[in-house]
């Protein structure tokens, strides 16, 4: 899936840059982090909450970011639950269980976990959650029937609305960055910056080819900077010091 997703990407900066792409996949986000700020990759490809980690780490900033199908760099966190369920607001799902993303996943643990918190009840409160490693595995497991919500980024929900019903979408969240050191060669990031803004996909030609791309990276991009994802950093700021074990990693940003 990840291949799929990235693979075009790559193919595409070799084509349109004096540089040759290699995908380097990560087994965990952890991972991804450890990778780009010990310099085994020059550009990485991360979540909101793990590049603020990559921030931390060692200093990384992001250069840009994808545009959603309305042309903004935002998505958003879904609640998903089954299309029969009973639930119909946040607080029905006291006392039942919940199906996270991984726990560094922005949208698949940390939102979600904050807004469970908002609606007036915690991790406890639940009969039982877990965190899968993928998206596609927490809506498998709320269509299955194992968990009864799960949370998921908009754009992996949408392919699954045939069974799934959308129980709460969250704030808007800055979409995924790519990112890099800040001593990454100053003509590469010149040369992929370059030719990811230029992506149009209003340009026939050009769409023919985006047709193909994962529906995250195919209606272009746009500068991205550090202060964008200070609603990521004011999500988890505001989930209580107390949960850092329970609600999130415990890190401070």
């Amino acid at each position: 899936m990840m291949l799929e997703e990235y693979q075009p990407i790559m193919d595409y900066l070799s084509e349109n840059t004096s540089y040759h792409f290699a995908l380097v996949l990560g087994k965990t986000y952890e991972d991804e982090v450890q990778s780009l700020c010990e310099g085994k990759v020059q550009i990485a490809s991360l979540g909101g909450m793990t590049y603020l980690q990559a921030h931390k780490k060692c200093a990384a900033v992001p250069i840009v970011q994808p545009l959603n199908k309305n042309r903004e760099p935002f998505y958003r966190s879904v609640i998903v639950v089954r299309k029969d369920s009973p639930f119909q607001k946040l607080s029905d799902l006291r006392g039942h269980s919940f199906a996270f993303a991984a726990i560094h996943s922005t949208s698949g643990n940390i939102a979600p976990r904050y807004y469970l918190l908002q609606a007036g009840f915690s991790l406890e409160d639940l009969s039982h959650h877990q965190n899968f490693r993928h998206h596609d595995s927490v809506v498998k497991a709320v269509l299955s029937g194992q968990f009864d919500a799960g949370a998921v980024k908009d754009i992996v929900a949408v392919r699954y609305l045939e069974g799934l019903r959308i129980l709460h979408r969250s704030e808007r969240i800055p979409s995924v960055p790519f990112v890099v050191r800040p001593d990454c060669d100053s003509d590469l990031v010149n040369s992929v910056k370059s030719a990811l803004l230029k992506i149009n996909p209003d340009d026939a030609h050009q769409a023919s080819l985006l047709a193909e791309w994962s529906e995250e990276f195919r209606y272009g991009f746009v500068p991205a900077s550090d202060v964008d994802y200070e609603v990521v950093r004011r999500l988890i700021r505001k989930i209580p010091e107390q949960c850092d074990t329970a609600c999130h990693p415990g890190v401070t940003l």
